[in-house]
């Protein structure tokens, strides 16, 4: 499936077939902020977006914590040709991250909207990626079969919600809900109720 401005026009502009509203998006960035610092108890600092896209989480996370340090990651061509420079996004995937100039320790890992088109044996690889740079919370959108979303749905194949909570726990991450995780090594920042998987 090519990346390219058609893909991000349709799914992200066209009202018509737009997965998410900028009003919904805002909302959604804001939450996962929020949630970010209550579990960190301090501002994020560092964001890591994998499958960063055009980099849209940037000029949200700008206005609300203008010193935010991002960095993205696409394998769309035409996404960094276009916005790489100006939203600092690099050319690569979520399972390349080991081959790229990455820092380690970001306070907020994301991987929204892309974790569900990967390959079993590809999203291992790039949960275990992920997890090794995250010194905070992790948001990772990922979908089952019974799950009622809009957007680009054509994923490969469907897991059941038993099989993506295995995979997360074979990653050694703790969900604290709504997409939330914290790397096992960070579970003393949860309260027992707090947790899942």
């Amino acid at each position: 499936m090519p990346y390219d401005r058609a893909y991000f026009d349709k799914w992200y502009r066209a009202p018509a077939t737009q997965a998410r509203a900028p009003a919904e998006w805002r909302r959604l960035i804001t939450f996962v902020l929020s949630t970010a610092e209550y579990v960190l108890g301090r501002p994020v600092r560092s964001v890591l977006d994998v499958g960063a896209g055009e980099g849209n989480w940037l000029p949200v996370l700008r206005t609300l914590r203008p010193r935010i340090a991002y960095q993205g990651v696409d394998p769309s061509e035409y996404a960094v040709r276009r916005f790489g420079r100006r939203r600092n996004i690099l050319l690569g995937d979520v399972a390349s991250l080991d081959a790229l100039p990455l820092a380690d320790g970001y306070d907020l890992v994301i991987a929204s909207g892309m974790l569900n088109y990967l390959t079993p044996d590809v999203l291992r690889a790039g949960l275990r990626q992920m997890v090794q740079r995250a010194d905070g919370m992790l948001y990772l959108e990922l979908f089952t079969g019974a799950d009622d979303i809009s957007g680009d749905t054509r994923f490969p194949q469907s897991h059941t919600a038993a099989w993506f909570r295995r995979e997360l726990r074979r990653a050694s991450l703790v969900g604290c809900g709504m997409h939330c995780y914290l790397p096992r090594r960070l579970l003393w920042r949860l309260a027992e109720l707090e947790r899942s998987l």
